[in-house]
């Protein structure tokens, strides 16, 4: 069973494991001086203006890895132990980037041992956090019951408007939608007199899930506005990075597209029009990786054992090559880099008129990955549109540089596994 990150804004009113900061002081400590051991035989590494030098940029790298990681660690669907690594490395790896462009002083044995304890460090103080469960009651009705089933959590179910004594719980959870809380209610405004916390059922699935509960968007659909500031910000970054990385890209979408001619034959691109921000359509391009003609008979889903799919293209499907020519969308402004998959346009509008809200998911820029595509993969039919949707409008209402930061570190496992590929 799949085991649910605590985000730390959940773990208000409860109480951390002492310590914590501590254990960072001495993890940070151990680090400089083992390292210091390790490259110079010695702990005195601010006896040298160099090997300090050297010192402070590893306290940097650790702070900042704990910084981001303590950051991220509040979104839903986190795997800690993995966020753990990419963020140590990739802040030990800036460290070795600044060093080789300032060409300052460095030692192999100081970085690889500092490295290697911050790591191990880091790791055993978010196990310790864990250590301590989260108990939570709960009042009977509406979305407050689905939660129950969700794993992470002690639930307690409660039967009567009464607190139960001895149980050590750490807050309530209720459904605040529900239109007669009738005597639940001074049991609610008793909790927030004793200082218990008191959570609200709906955000509290968006907390653990990830997902927009579409039974309880109603009045807060006009809520779901993008902010101003951050998608002119990203805009702005991926376009950078789709220019950074075209040295690489180049030479890789070259080399598909010679392949998908050599493989069978018909065009190497494939265009389709799709819905794309504001509801506005869009032809959107990819590598070929069906027959030529795979929708003679109509436009429809792609399955598992799709016979349409060239030999090539379960390849390219498996590790989204075939989505490589989007880049170019991106730079165009049609796309980013992240954001929810674009819809054709015939699904779109037939979801629109089968699903509340649904048009919501274009008030920001499709993406070639998102929140929806490496938490639930391929979707189709209604039923699997529905979660898929309650994904993307999560990503619509809280879309940031640490959101975004999450997805690539989900996109780059989702491509090595090839999870939800069709």
């Amino acid at each position: 069973m799949k085991t649910l990150a605590i985000p730390t804004d959940l773990e208000q009113g409860v109480a951390r494991p002492a310590g914590v900061w501590l254990w960072h002081g001495v993890g940070l400590g151990l680090a400089v001086v083992l390292g210091s051991l390790a490259a110079w035989g010695r702990p005195t590494f601010w006896q040298e203006p160099h090997h300090l030098v050297l010192a402070v940029l590893v306290a940097v790298a650790y702070g900042a890895a704990l910084t981001v990681g303590e950051r991220i660690r509040q979104l839903p669907q986190v795997r800690m132990v993995g966020l753990v690594l990419v963020t140590v490395s990739l802040c030990f790896l800036a460290v070795v980037a600044l060093v080789a462009l300032a060409r300052l002083y460095y030692s192999r044995s100081f970085l690889g041992t500092a490295y290697g304890v911050t790591l191990v460090s880091q790791v055993m103080a978010y196990q310790r956090q864990r250590r301590r469960s989260v108990r939570l009651a709960v009042l009977p009705g509406g979305i407050a019951q689905d939660l129950v089933r969700l794993p992470g959590i002690t639930w307690v179910l409660l039967e009567t408007p009464h607190w139960p004594a001895g149980r050590g719980l750490d807050g309530v959870v209720a459904d605040l939608h529900l239109p007669r809380l009738g005597e639940w209610v001074r049991l609610l405004a008793n909790c927030r007199l004793r200082g218990i916390p008191v959570y609200h059922a709906a955000l509290l699935w968006e907390t653990l899930t990830g997902r927009l509960s579409l039974v309880h968007l109603r009045e807060g659909a006009l809520e779901l506005t993008p902010p101003a500031v951050y998608p002119r910000l990203k805009r702005t970054w991926e376009t950078l990075w789709v220019l950074a990385t075209a040295p690489l890209t180049l030479p890789l979408i070259l080399v598909v597209a010679l392949l998908v001619r050599w493989d069978s034959p018909g065009p190497v691109l494939f265009w389709q029009q799709r819905m794309g921000q504001g509801g506005r359509p869009f032809w959107m391009v990819k590598f070929r990786s069906m027959v030529p003609d795979s929708e003679a008979s109509g436009v429809r889903f792609a399955s598992r054992q799709d016979q349409r799919v060239t030999r090539l293209g379960r390849i390219l499907r498996h590790y989204r090559l075939d989505e490589l020519p989007q880049l170019w969308h991106v730079l165009e402004g049609k796309m980013a880099l992240i954001g929810p998959r674009p819809e054709q346009v015939t699904f779109a509008q037939q979801y629109e008129a089968e699903l509340p809200f649904y048009m919501c998911r274009h008030l920001v820029k499709p993406g070639i990955t998102g929140w929806a595509q490496v938490n639930q993969g391929y979707a189709a039919g209604t039923d699997e549109t529905a979660v898929k949707l309650e994904y993307d409008l999560y990503y619509v209402k809280y879309q940031s540089l640490w959101l975004d930061g999450l997805i690539v570190f989900k996109t780059l496992k989702t491509i090595l596994t090839g999870f939800g590929a069709r």
